[in-house]
């Protein structure tokens, strides 16, 4: 049973918008390894971000379809992440994209504003992993002190 969750942990993290802050949490909670938890949702994460890293122009043609408005205007992710760009660049886009926008749309507004693949994949990879372990972490603690408090 536990090879079937450890299974839906890489594949969750694997899928937009459900990605690593909200997988990690989940998989250490339902009494997963913390380490495998982390690995296979840092894994899942980055495969599917380097699939669109390295198919860009493909998603780029969907993706506009997809997100542009009748009007010409964008979502909120979208007008969200072009202004994390604007202000930040590449590497702030890509360690603030996993907790306000997603690691995929980072990638894909990265690479709309020009950034390079091989920039595009190592910040992201960078942050990927950063959050990944810090999230790892604080559920870890966060949910060791919670089970202390219940049993004293």
């Amino acid at each position: 049973m536990q090879l079937v969750e450890y299974a839906l942990v890489f594949i969750a993290a694997a899928i937009p918008w459900m990605e690593i802050a909200l997988v990690i949490p989940v998989g250490i909670v339902r009494g997963l390894s913390p380490f495998w938890v982390m690995v296979l949702a840092f894994t899942g994460n980055m495969l599917t971000v380097l699939m669109l890293i390295f198919g860009f122009s493909r998603v780029e043609e969907w993706m506009k379809k997809r997100f542009n408005l009748k009007n010409g205007r964008q979502t909120k992710q979208m007008e969200r992440a072009r202004r994390i760009m604007n202000k930040y660049g590449l590497p702030g886009l890509a360690m603030l994209g996993p907790l306000f926008i997603g690691t995929h749309i980072a990638a894909f507004i990265g690479l709309s504003f020009g950034a390079g693949k091989k920039w595009t994949t190592l910040w992201l990879a960078i942050s990927i992993g950063l959050w990944t372990v810090i999230i790892g972490i604080a559920t870890m603690l966060g949910f060791d002190f919670f089970l202390h408090q219940t049993e004293g």
